[in-house]
């Protein structure tokens, strides 16, 4: 019997296969991330059809390669295969053989053709190969909720099989979108609307308010380590951090102190909006959850994002903490976030922040002090950064 080991990794896409004419512009911008995810498997090569992405490993490490696929949004899943001649004895005996290193368990076989010209029906395939996988004595057979799905795709010369699927990040390619700017705080939910926004195919860059020196350089080396497992998925971010120091200190001596968020979420969107116009994004991203914090009421998001004009997306609105924090569990963002290096949100709190402020006496409070050159000197000292996976974030600042 031949030796046959794992040479390709079909890459299957979800979404992206229901956008008609602008498919091979999506696929192409794929096919890119891709490339950028794994540069440091030079080996790799990588083709594609109209239905899938095929990756010739040429030696290289399959474990590191797929979990590089994995944090590659705009896959829906992908499969290490054995590739073969398309005679059904080989494919047959192909998939025995792969079948007999896996630990005994249920299968189910599902063909596909790519030539119809080929001389079997993909059920008659399926029924072949399987017949062969339970004659092997390894194996049952279970149609309805298999251990194990075994795939074969049949193409004009060629056959690849597969006997281990995995889940791809989903969405669409990061950049086909358009690009947003997401304000980072540093806590848990604003970098999982950083990744629900990425996943959704819109580039990110992150803008972060720093109020120095009440607010550590720890506090700002825990953001950058946020942002850069947020560069994983775009292979590169680029981050503001904005001195805020200055205009907090005079809303807080100026205004109203049950005001004093409201106002101070105010200014941050004002300058938010100012660097993102810069940076040429078209949305302004926050971690806002409905009802969360006083900030976070209807009443306070109207109010506060009455100071702009930028749209602002709020990937996790609807979500409860308990389900943030399942997120950010899940893309590996919840331990630094939880590191004890306070914000400039938290170190300048209030006790009874304002639940439904009203427009007109915010108006009114913003006119106690003149907040247009102080937005201008904090956009004028903003410090910008460009992250990528093999930046030294300890050498930064």
């Amino acid at each position: 019997m031949a030796n046959y080991s794992a040479e390709y990794i079909l890459v299957r896409y979800g979404e992206l296969s229901t956008k008609g004419k602008n498919r091979k512009l999506f696929v192409a911008k794929l096919i890119e991330r891709i490339r950028q995810r794994l540069i440091d498997h030079p080996a790799l090569k990588i083709r594609y059809d109209y239905n899938r992405i095929y990756i010739l490993l040429n030696g290289e490490d399959e474990t590191k390669v797929c979990e590089g696929l994995s944090q590659v949004f705009g896959i829906s899943s992908f499969s290490v295969a054995v590739k073969c001649d398309n005679a059904i004895e080989t494919v047959c005996e192909a998939a025995v053989e792969l079948m007999s290193q896996e630990e005994p368990s249920t299968f189910k076989v599902d063909s596909r053709r790519q030539v119809k010209t080929y001389p079997m029906l993909s059920t008659a395939i399926s029924a072949k190969v399987g017949e062969a996988i339970f004659n092997a004595r390894r194996h049952t057979v279970d149609l309805h909720n298999p251990q194990i799905l075994v795939r074969v795709e049949i193409q004009e010369n060629d056959a690849y099989i597969t006997v281990k699927t995995h889940k791809g990040a989903g969405g669409y390619p990061v950049g086909i979108g358009g690009k947003a700017m997401l304000m980072l705080s540093g806590g848990i939910d604003s970098p999982v609307a950083g990744y629900q926004t990425m996943k959704r195919g819109v580039e990110i860059e992150a803008i972060h308010f720093a109020a120095p020196p009440y607010t550590s350089d720890q506090a700002k080396q825990k953001v950058m380590e946020l942002a850069k497992k947020l560069s994983i998925h775009q292979g590169r971010i680029t981050i503001h951090v904005v001195p805020f120091t200055d205009l907090q200190l005079e809303i807080y001596k100026s205004a109203d102190n049950t005001y004093a968020v409201t106002l101070m979420r105010r200014m941050m969107y004002r300058i938010a909006e100012q660097i993102a116009q810069q940076r040429r994004c078209l949305a302004i991203v926050s971690g806002d959850s409905l009802g969360q914090v006083a900030s976070q009421t209807l009443y306070s998001m109207q109010v506060i994002q009455d100071a702009i004009r930028m749209l602002v997306l709020r990937p996790l609105v609807t979500l409860d903490k308990l389900e943030i924090i399942e997120m950010a569990n899940k893309i590996g963002t919840y331990d630094t976030s939880i590191l004890p290096f306070e914000d400039c949100c938290t170190i300048f709190s209030v006790q009874n922040p304002v639940t439904k402020p009203r427009l007109e006496y915010v108006l009114k409070e913003e006119k106690r002090f003149d907040f247009y050159p102080l937005i201008a000197e904090a956009i004028a000292n903003t410090q910008t950064v460009t992250l990528t996976l093999k930046s030294d974030e300890d050498a930064i600042f």
